[in-house]
């Protein structure tokens, strides 16, 4: 059994930084595309971030390109997403997701982590 457990996240206030972990159990991730998305209330889960199995490669949306960096530790099944400058419309559930070989947009991740809110106030 896969799974993916999401932590770090939390209150801040705008401009602060928040840095999340998402770790992987049951099965090595090193072959796998990693990535983060979020859903805000009412709205569509969207893209975030993604890293290559090998981490030669990143994908960010344009809203956070600049902001948040996307890394991967592949000895400890971890990957990160570091988000700096944060804004109230960063405001979200963000989900940790994964894809075997999977393209740097995660077009079907295999597996889905449960989600960790994030809470940017102004």
């Amino acid at each position: 059994q896969v799974q993916l457990v999401e932590s770090g996240g939390g209150l801040v206030q705008a401009g602060d930084s928040l840095r999340l972990s998402c770790e992987v159990s049951g099965r090595t991730v090193s072959r796998y595309t990693m990535g983060w998305f979020r859903q805000a209330p009412g709205k569509e889960r969207e893209f975030v971030a993604a890293i290559s199995w090998s981490a030669d490669f990143t994908s960010y949306a344009d809203s956070v390109k600049g902001r948040f960096a996307i890394s991967r530790d592949n000895g400890k099944n971890t990957v990160y997403l570091q988000m700096k400058s944060l804004k109230p419309e960063d405001t979200a559930v963000y989900y940790c997701a994964a894809e075997q070989f999977g393209p740097l947009t995660l077009p079907a991740p295999d597996y889905w982590g449960q989600g960790t809110q994030v809470t940017v106030s102004s």
